[in-house]
């Protein structure tokens, strides 16, 4: 089971998330707000971790 994390503003940013929270050995899917067949680099991204991980990747977000 996947829980959201954050909304981010693109599919740019949402990659240097995913990147930061795989550094700290997390899985991360980022998922495009509209769904994957009208997917675009600039929309909305959501970010999800696996749902026992998400007090972990909070703490990580509160750190930096």
């Amino acid at each position: 089971m996947w829980a959201k994390l954050m909304d981010t503003k693109n599919a740019y940013t949402a990659e240097i998330w995913k990147e930061l929270l795989n550094g700290e050995a997390l899985s991360v899917r980022v998922v495009p707000n509209s769904g994957w067949a009208n997917a675009s680099e600039l929309e909305p991204h959501a970010i999800y971790v696996p749902w026992g991980k998400l007090h972990v990747a909070q703490e990580i977000l509160r750190k930096i």
